[in-house]
């Protein structure tokens, strides 16, 4: 080192500038000032266009530790190879209180709210210490004024955050010692008392606890660990791993555990089964399997469930989708479920299935063409007596449909189109399949052969339009246990139906709108029947005839209706300043001739004098040829009430609408061709109507029917008007009236957007008035689910001022009379109501009473704890055929759902 006085030359120093350039300019600007520099030397990496002059030619007095000029500098020197800088980007940082430089330790000090930045590395902390010489850096917290600890470290490295009590960093080697950190990887919160880090992409833990809990500080549980390897993104890694709740260590432990954290995909893993057992099949593991995350499109879920009587099931299901492609899911389910022991009179085996399948397709795909399908069959008793569902909405539902269809349009002149549809109805009740395997459709677009150039579609002839439609179809009908089994396909009916309409519409007299059809139909079958007597059989039996026929009919159609407006003013002081009356009056005629010789003749008895008429195109699927002239005259009438009334709120100046009556309509048709023995001119007169009250929350409906002719002693309606047999003008035979009241503690709120999704697509209710569905291969689904309030633990001294609740009303009431019976055949009311009985507290109730039956009908208890990481029910279906209960606890995170206790009880299966 060489100390010189201010008097005497200097040797120009060539500074080879660090990455730090603050550094350096606060370095020369103190030796500038007090003229005393403490030079030490330094390797300079050879710069082209950079020369250090020489001043003082006294070169031999400087020691070696001095820099000198590169001239100088003896060739003996050059086998000397210059140090690389330590840093390898820029180095920014500041600080509120102070910034302190030693050049002697070559240590820089940063104090209150100090911020340094390097690389993809941000640290923040009370106190930020850099030791160039060891190329690390030191972060820590500082005691404020009344001696607590504030301003903790933050360290941050690409997507990866850390604060912990204190922090040493190397530049250059990326390793890590971190003490008290505290991080979070995905859904979980990692607390550690001492963290490594290895380098960008490990971490080693000791003393580590880490929990899905949002409360990092005091969690409500936690798992503690001695040794863990944490690689960020990918997986967690532990030694003996022990379960802690509320600070009270559980015997719950593990030798080691693995967490899968992969945050761009899905993991495959495998699902720890739930241990229950039955009254009926003893004890079982449930709901265990294995999850396949196969690509980024698409995965699989395997799930089994073992009885130690014997059954088992098993299920599979499958999400896909591609963006902007389309996007669907399969569920299949399979149970063999054995009752009782073998020998014993109780026992039985049956196997039940159930196949659900939904995809769609986007329209930006392809905008000619679209494919979807929505596919749910199965066995008609599945939901009722599955093992893995709970579903009494699903369980009432008396048919199961589906539908896959496909459509192209054809961009030519006209415009085609064309659909292939397979469809599916299935009664669980009498276990009757209808479906169809497939229906083909093929249409040509309208064509106005009479319109002018200018394209002006007016008049009875320019509005002259044609189209031509196919409707192919090969219908199939079977039962439950013949389902897709050979013998289902016996007895297919195929048949095409061609139809060309054509058609017109126009005005008279300026308000009144007039339509007229003809319609050509030709029908193609491919079985049709030929009837005889058999004198062996002693009867009359069906013979199927295979081979192609066909037959044609056409039928002739109009209508007239127009609108009157009516409008009944009472002022506009009044409250209710005027009601509005829309009626839509319509005619129409429908004529449809014999077709008399598609029939043949057959002997219906032995002795040939009896004989019979029928068509060989009997029971086709798309009808028959009629026998009988058909020449009926149709009357509707559609009525809507609208009221104006004067708005509460005195700051509007416009009146307020409210919709009076939706629709009342009546309707009836008059036989022209009735004979007054076999067939009535009149037919009854329907009536329905329907209404909404308390601002839409109350739907009212009613239906009726009323019929103008009298019976007899039999039943039968004879051609004697009800008011001539002493009567009165119509004799109603039948009334329907049903009510549904939906409110709720929050005004606007509409209770029936409330679904159970699995309900709705087995064709049930959207609400929860027959209860809400449990799926016991995932208890997670919670009511608190979709709640503003979820999450928040908003306890207060007047919490029960104002309670969160909601509440469904379903009244249903039917009357029959059509053989003058006057009875009540049905009178129910539906009730289902839910509330928070704290933040934390969800009760819900699902139940009703039948009048006629006297007695109560499906009824459902729902209890709910929100125990913030965790989740606790317990649904309860106290009494009837499916008289169930179900308990759950569990953790919320979808990583640590197979941290679970879960109790159940099924009365009859």
């Amino acid at each position: 080192m060489t100390t010189q006085k201010t008097s005497h030359n200097f040797t120009k120093i060539a500074f080879i500038p660090l990455h730090t350039n603050l550094f350096h300019i606060v370095l020369l600007s103190i030796s500038l000032t007090f003229g005393v520099s403490s030079i030490y030397s330094q390797d300079i990496k050879t710069t082209k266009g950079i020369v250090a002059k020489q001043q003082n030619k006294a070169t031999d007095t400087i020691k070696k530790n001095t820099v000198i000029s590169t001239d100088t500098i003896k060739k003996e020197n050059d086998s000397i190879k210059p140090k690389k800088a330590f840093l390898d980007g820029k180095v920014k940082y500041k600080a509120l209180g102070y910034t302190k430089l030693d050049n002697k330790q070559k240590l820089t000090t940063l104090y209150d709210e100090a911020e340094l930045y390097y690389q993809d590395i941000e640290l923040k902390s009370g106190i930020i210490i850099m030791d160039y010489e060891k190329n690390e850096v030191y972060a820590g917290r500082i005691k404020d004024s009344a001696g607590k600890y504030t301003q903790y470290p933050n360290f941050k490295q690409g997507t990866n955050i850390i604060e912990p009590d204190s922090i040493r960093f190397n530049f250059k080697t990326k390793k890590a010692l971190i003490w008290n950190s505290k991080t979070d990887q995905g859904e979980f919160n990692v607390k550690a008392s001492i963290t490594k880090k290895e380098n960008d992409s490990v971490y080693f833990l000791k003393g580590a606890r880490f929990t899905t809990s949002t409360n990092k500080e005091n969690p409500e549980y936690y798992f503690r660990t001695s040794k863990v390897k944490f690689i960020p993104g990918k997986k967690v890694i532990t030694g003996l791993t022990n379960l802690v709740i509320a600070d009270v260590p559980t015997p719950i432990a593990l030798p080691f555990a693995f967490f899968p954290m992969n945050k761009e995909t899905s993991v495959s893993g495998l699902i720890l089964p739930s241990y229950n057992d039955s009254n009926l099949r003893g004890f079982s593991l449930q709901n265990g399997g294995y999850y396949f995350a196969l690509s980024d499109h698409y995965d699989l879920t395997v799930l089994g469930d073992y009885y130690t009587n014997g059954s088992y099931g098993m299920r599979f299901e499958s999400s896909y989708a591609k963006r902007y492609k389309f996007r669907g899911n399969v569920n299949v389910r399979f149970e063999n479920l054995i009752n009782s022991e073998r020998g014993y009179p109780d026992y039985s085996k049956q196997n039940i299935y159930n196949i659900q399948w939904s995809h769609s397709r986007d329209t930006k795909a392809n905008p000619n063409s679209s494919f979807s399908a929505s596919v749910n069959l199965g066995s008609s008793k599945y939901f009722q007596q599955s093992i893995n569902q709970s579903n009494i909405g699903s369980s009432l539902n008396n048919t199961l449909s589906s539908s896959i269809s496909y459509s192209k349009t054809f961009n030519i002149i006209p415009q085609a189109r064309l659909s292939l549809t397979a469809t599916h109805s299935q009664n669980t009740q009498t276990e009757s399949i209808n479906m169809t395997l497939p229906t083909l459709q093929f249409s040509l677009d309208r064509i106005y052969p009479f319109v002018g150039k200018d394209g002006v579609k007016k008049g009875f002839f320019k509005n002259i339009n044609l189209q031509y439609n196919l409707n192919g179809r090969n219908y199939i009908t079977t039962t439950d246990s013949l389902f897709f089994k050979p013998e289902m396909f016996k007895d297919a009916q195929i048949g095409f139906q061609h139809s060309i309409p054509l058609s017109t519409n126009f005005k008279i007299f300026k308000y009144f709108s007039a339509s007229t059809s003809v319609n050509y139909e030709e029908i193609w079958y491919t079985k049709t029947i030929r009837k005889a007597y058999d004198p062996n059989q002693n009867t009359v039996v069906n013979t199927t005839v295979n081979g192609f026929d066909a037959f044609r009919t056409y039928n002739f159609s109009a209508s007239l209706g127009t609108t009157v407006y009516g409008t009944f003013n009472f002022g506009e002081n009044k409250k209710i300043q005027a009601i509005r009356h829309v009626m839509r009056p319509s005619i129409s005629y429908a004529y449809t001739p014999s077709f008399e010789k598609y029939y043949d003749t057959y002997a219906s008895d032995a002795s040939g004098t009896m004989d019979q008429r029928y068509t060989r195109f009997e029971g086709g699927i798309f009808g028959a040829p009629g026998l009988a002239n058909s020449n009926i005259m149709g009357i509707s009438i559609s009525n809507t009430f609208e009221a104006k009334v004067t708005d509460k709120d005195s700051t509007k100046t416009e009146p307020k609408k409210v919709m009076l009556l939706n629709n009342l309509n009546l309707s009836t048709s008059y036989n022209l061709d009735a004979d007054g023995v076999t067939t009535l001119a009149w037919s009854p007169v329907r009536v329905s109507t329907g209404a909404q009250f308390f601002e839409n929350k109350l739907n009212a409906n009613f239906a009726a029917t009323l019929d103008p002719y009298a019976i007899d002693n039999s039943g039968r309606r004879i051609n004697t008007f009800n008011i001539d047999n002493g009567g009165s003008l119509f004799r109603m035979t039948s009334a329907n009236i049903t009510l549904n009241y939906a409110l709720s503690s929050k005004d606007g709120d509409d209770k029936n957007n409330k679904k159970t999704d699995q309900t709705a697509r087995n064709g049930g209710r959207e609400d929860d008035l027959f209860g809400t569905a449990t799926d016991l291969t995932d208890n997670r689904k919670s009511m608190f689910d979709g709640s503003e309030e979820e999450g928040e633990d908003t306890i207060s001294e007047f919490f029960r001022s104002k309670i969160p609740w909601d509440m469904t009303f379903a009244y249903s009431f039917t009357y029959g009379n059509n053989n003058r019976e006057n009875k009540i055949t049905g009178n129910s009311l539906m009730i289902s109501a839910n509330t928070d009985l704290t933040p934390k507290w969800k009760v819900g109730v699902s139940t009703g009473y039948d009048f006629v039956q006297k007695g109560v009908t499906y009824t459902q208890l729902r209890f709910e704890r929100d125990l913030a990481s965790w989740r606790m029910s317990l649904n309860w279906m106290p009494f009837g055929n499916n008289a169930n209960w179900n308990f759950f606890i569990g953790i919320k995170s979808g990583i640590l759902s197979d941290i679970k206790w879960e109790k159940r009880n099924f009365n009859n299966r």
